[in-house]
């Protein structure tokens, strides 16, 4: 935590930061860097101008920005007047965002062209270039732990995206033990180029790096053939990122051979990190993957794989202290035998609930258990292995088959860099499993051999019917692979 002062809540960070080091580094972007001190007087500009527009606490403020330190200036501003903060994806359609700024009943936008669909909206709209003209602020709120901070809409896979009410608490908490878990101290520097309308973003690289003392820089829109010389002039000691970034950087023309002293380590989340990848990364690039696990629901991690070891690939990690992991049954029962069942967290990291949706908090939070909808199992040692997510289940002929055990082949395979399996709809078995494979550049597999290769290691029904060689797979907005246009494509096929 940062020294020689306790932050009691994580709203008074910048001014904390401000009276222990004001002229130490704090947050910076392609555009501007700020000092401790610059931060705080962002802030409270930021804070005069929502004030200005009536922002209260208990209001909701929704930005409309990319990955920029302002992003984060205004979430401290909204935060000092005990206001909440939803963060939009800029990249959303026009319908997209209206449901987000509605069902969050947002007050205020903070947006940078983005004014279509927000002009017919009753709500004001404010640009970020504004921010800083004031130098009056208001007084601070005294907020309670139990004031709501964030609203992290889910990416909507399974319906309309559902807001996920984030209190201080679970913020607090789980910046906490990601201090704790990876060990972060002042000397540590992130780089931010996950997303900031997700929570990994602003937990795991701007947050819990601030909390410990140390500095963040936001990257800009992430690009592999750049992302390296960034790393070199920034030299921070960690990012994290999502398997689909490690992919595209190992995929890397071979004299690309980046100077890489300054990171000490690596994080994956959002996603299973495929073991291979994990190895090819570390021979090539010398730093070590750390891999977790987590949901926006339990406020970004619940399990990580230690980073001073034993690390173990193909897991993702021991229950992170502070929360408990378990598995369980259809019928509620906890399983300690090894065997796999959902996985549940239980923990102050666990969300509110979704905002207005009682009846699907119910469903997802029960008895104090948060329901991922993931399967896994605990190995021997404790560590946390997925076998798939129970909706991705594939139901042949009666049999259940994980589409993860059938990518896992596919990814042993050494032309196969990407890798996702979904159900096809079959007029006789139910579903059928079928792939799609994305190549290492120049490598060459095809279809055929693929097959092949997975029925050397599966049994008959768990082989893909069929095979889809392309040159990318698609990725939602946080970076995953998005298997529901996979099915779309599957079901047109």
């Amino acid at each position: 935590m940062v020294r020689n002062r306790i932050v009691q809540h994580i709203a008074e960070l910048p001014d904390v930061r401000a009276a222990r080091n004001p002229a130490g580094p704090c947050i910076a972007d392609d555009h501007e860097q700020l000092r401790n001190q610059d931060f705080l007087k962002h802030v409270r500009g930021a804070a005069a101008v929502l004030h200005a527009a009536g922002i209260r606490a208990g209001d909701v403020v929704a930005v409309v920005l990319p990955n920029r330190l302002e992003l984060v200036v205004i979430m401290f501003a909204a935060w000092r007047l005990g206001a909440a903060v939803t963060p939009v994806n800029p990249e959303l359609t026009d319908a997209e965002v209206r449901h987000q700024i509605e069902d969050s009943a947002a007050r205020i936008v903070i947006t940078d062209g983005r004014t279509g669909t927000i002009g017919t909206l009753d709500v004001t709209a404010v640009a970020p270039t504004s921010i800083t003209d004031q130098v009056t602020a208001p007084d601070t709120v005294a907020l309670a732990l139990d004031s709501l901070a964030l609203i992290i809409y889910t990416s909507g896979t399974t319906g309309r995206p559902k807001g996920v009410m984030l209190d201080h608490a679970n913020i607090a908490a789980m910046c906490r033990m990601i201090i704790d878990g990876m060990g972060l101290d002042e000397t540590d520097h992130s780089l931010l180029i996950l997303p900031l309308f997700h929570v990994n973003g602003i937990v795991v690289s701007v947050l819990s790096p601030l909390l410990a003392g140390g500095h963040t820089t936001i990257a800009d829109r992430f690009r592999p053939s750049t992302f390296f010389a960034t790393v070199e002039h920034v030299r921070p000691s960690y990012f994290s990122a999502v398997p689909a970034i490690y992919a595209m950087l190992v995929s890397l023309p071979d004299e690309v051979r980046p100077d890489t002293t300054s990171l000490r380590r690596v994080i994956c989340g959002a996603a299973p990190m495929p073991a291979e990848l994990i190895a090819r990364f570390e021979d090539r690039f010398a730093v070590p993957v750390v891999e977790g696990y987590g949901l926006s629901e339990g406020t970004c991690a619940s399990t990580l794989n230690p980073p001073a070891g034993p690390r173990k690939p193909g897991t993702v990690g021991l229950p992170l202290p502070g929360q408990t992991v378990a598995v369980m049954d259809a019928e509620g029962n906890l399983l300690d035998d090894g065997s796999a069942g959902e996985v549940v967290v239980r923990g102050p990291n666990v969300m509110r609930g979704y905002l207005g949706l009682p009846r699907e908090t119910a469903a997802t939070v029960v008895d104090g258990w948060l329901h991922t909808g993931d399967v896994g199992r605990f190995d021997a040692d404790g560590y946390l292995v997925l076998v798939d997510r129970i909706k991705d289940m594939i139901i042949r002929g009666g049999e259940n088959i994980y589409p993860k055990e059938i990518e896992i082949v596919l990814h042993t395979h050494p032309a196969v860099l990407e890798a996702a399996v979904v159900g096809a709809p079959d007029p006789v078995l139910g579903e059928v499993p079928v792939a799609h494979v994305a190549l290492f550049p120049d490598a060459e597999a095809t279809a055929a051999e693929l097959i092949e290769h997975c029925r050397e290691s599966l049994a008959r029904i768990k082989v893909p019917v069929s095979v889809h060689v392309t040159e990318s797979l698609p990725k939602n907005p946080v970076g995953k692979i998005d298997k529901p246009r996979l099915r779309n494509s599957s079901v047109n096929a």
